[in-house]
């Protein structure tokens, strides 16, 4: 019981501090907000790739972390953009966007960004060997 907690918490933390990292490299800063999305998003792919994506092709585990990405940032983004008007980020400048909070093009992003997180899924399964 306290090795699959500890799990889901390194698990949450890893998502939540690698989500910052990259919006501190990509735009040279980050919010707390993006810590909880990114660690929501790689618990959601790692619990996915786990279950229901178990023995898919790395293709079907990038299109469904894409699309875990994107809707919690949609998510987030109504919250703290439009509900909160906190102005963490708009994409009204870029094509293919609804409501400003996510586009297409970060999208196509995130598919990508999914393969090497599908890796550290199977890593930290590895590393613990329980099920939960």
């Amino acid at each position: 019981m306290l090795q699959k907690s500890i799990k889901k918490m390194l698990i949450f933390s890893f998502g939540g501090t690698g989500y910052c990292l990259i919006e501190l490299m990509w735009r040279g800063r980050t919010h707390w907000s993006m810590y909880l999305a990114g660690g929501l998003c790689f618990y959601l792919i790692e619990r996915l790739n786990r279950t229901i994506l178990s023995g898919k092709t790395i293709w079907s585990k990038c299109a469904a972390g894409a699309m875990v990405i994107t809707t919690i940032e949609f998510m987030v983004g109504c919250i703290v953009n439009l509900w909160l008007g906190l102005e963490v980020w708009d994409y009204t400048r870029l094509p293919l966007n609804l409501f400003g909070q996510v586009s297409l093009v970060y999208t196509t992003l995130w598919y990508a960004l999914s393969a090497p997180l599908s890796v550290i899924s199977k890593t930290v399964d590895k590393c613990f060997e329980i099920e939960s």
